[in-house]
C-alpha cells in the first residue's frame, strides 16, 4: 500500500467533512435528495437508457440504473490505477451514494408515486416483475439501501485508516 500517494491530514479531513455533509444534507431534505449530486446521477440515469438501448430492449430497461453506476465506477478505478487516495474514496463514496437513489426506486416499484421524468413504465416494477420479486421490492430496496450506506461510510473509514497508515509508516 506504500505506493499510494500519502493521505495528509487536510485531505482526510475533506473527504470525510464532504461525506458528513451528503449526509447531513440528504437527511435535512423531506425527500432525500441531494440538489447537485442527484440531478447528475439522474442525468446519468436517463442517458443510459438510451446509450444502453443500443445493445437492446432488455439493456434499455436496465441501462438507467447502468449508467448511473459507469461514471462513478469508471472514475473509482481510475483514481485507484494512480493510487490517488482522496479522489479514489470520493468517487467510490459516489458510487455508494447512487445506491441509495436506486434504493429508493427500486421500493417504489409497487406503488409507483415517485414522478418519473421520462414518462413511460417504472423500470424497477419491469425488472422486479421479469424476475418474479415485485412482492419483495421494499425488502429488496432496504437492502440495497443498507449496502449503500455501508460503502458510502467505509469510504470515509478507509481513508481515515490510509491516513494512519501514513503518520505509522512515518511519511
Amino acid at each position: 500500500m506504500n505506493d499510494w500517494e500519502p493521505v495528509t491530514p487536510l485531505h482526510a479531513g475533506l473527504v470525510d467533512g464532504a461525506l458528513v455533509f451528503i449526509a447531513w444534507l440528504r437527511g435535512s431534505s423531506a425527500d432525500g435528495w441531494v440538489r447537485i449530486l442527484d440531478d447528475a446521477n439522474l442525468v446519468f440515469h436517463e442517458a443510459g437508457h438510451p446509450l444502453f438501448g443500443l445493445l437492446g430492449p432488455t439493456a434499455q430497461l436496465y441501462g438507467g440504473t447502468w449508467g448511473q453506476l459507469v461514471f462513478p465506477a469508471v472514475t473509482s478505478v481510475q483514481f485507484w490505477r494512480q493510487k490517488k487516495p482522496a479522489a479514489f474514496a470520493l468517487c467510490l463514496a459516489w458510487l455508494f451514494e447512487n445506491f441509495l437513489n436506486i434504493s429508493r426506486y427500486m421500493g417504489d416499484a409497487r406503488a409507483q408515486v415517485l414522478p418519473l421524468v421520462g414518462g413511460g413504465e417504472h423500470d424497477w416494477t419491469e425488472i422486479f416483475t421479469r424476475w418474479g420479486v415485485l412482492p419483495y421490492d421494499t425488502r429488496i430496496a432496504g437492502f440495497v439501501s443498507f449496502l449503500g450506506w455501508i460503502g458510502f461510510w467505509g469510504c470515509g473509514l478507509w481513508i481515515l485508516y490510509r491516513l494512519r497508515q501514513g503518520v505509522v509508516d512515518g511519511r
